[in-house]
């Protein structure tokens, strides 16, 4: 066995005892590749992204499952191929829909909210600010910065003193116990 398939296969080891900093490794080591291989698919920075850490987060959620007679990154790429169809899937199901309303039909949408809907639209975001208080700091540092400031992954590593991919790793980490406890609460 290869020396980097050996490092890779006591990461997994690693990974698999919920070690967070083979998880960190293993999204360092693949991440590239994989966004290579999604910016090429979606010819889209954010969504390819998007994809990568659902298809890391995924990876890193089954890593039990993850069968050793394959490459990981095979298996990391198989995820985020799947993914990818499910997102072409989903995008022609709404331009389908949007294309059965009738063009010759022209409808006036009121896009202001009124007093009802503001009302709600301001619960859901105070019950949102609410659960990302609840998670640790340095969760909570994370979503703040990369989804009410939109920083950059960069602007956030510098402002943290860390790697991009650690930051990109405590994000995917923050988005999934945000996750978690949006369902625990519905």
């Amino acid at each position: 066995m290869k020396s980097q398939e050996k490092r890779i296969a006591d990461l997994l080891d690693a990974a698999k005892q919920d070690d967070q900093h083979a998880y960190r490794e293993l999204l360092d080591l693949h991440w590239n590749e994989l966004y290579g291989f999604l910016i090429k698919r979606t010819e889209n920075e954010n969504d390819a992204e998007d994809l990568c850490l659902q298809a890391f987060s995924k990876a890193f959620d089954k890593i039990d499952s993850f069968n050793d007679d394959f490459l990981f990154s095979t298996w990391l790429i198989s995820i985020a191929k799947n993914l990818h169809v499910d997102l072409i899937r989903k995008e022609k199901i709404r331009l389908q829909k949007s294309a059965s309303v009738d063009n010759n039909t022209k409808e006036f949408i009121d896009e202001t909210l009124g007093p009802e809907d503001q009302l709600i639209r301001s619960q859901n975001l105070d019950k949102l600010l609410q659960q990302i208080r609840s998670l640790k700091p340095i969760y909570r540092d994370v979503i703040q910065m990369r989804f009410f400031q939109e920083l950059s992954h960069k602007e956030i590593a510098l402002q943290l003193d860390l790697s991009i991919s650690n930051v990109k790793v405590r994000l995917l980490r923050a988005k999934k116990l945000l996750a978690d406890i949006i369902n625990e609460n519905d």
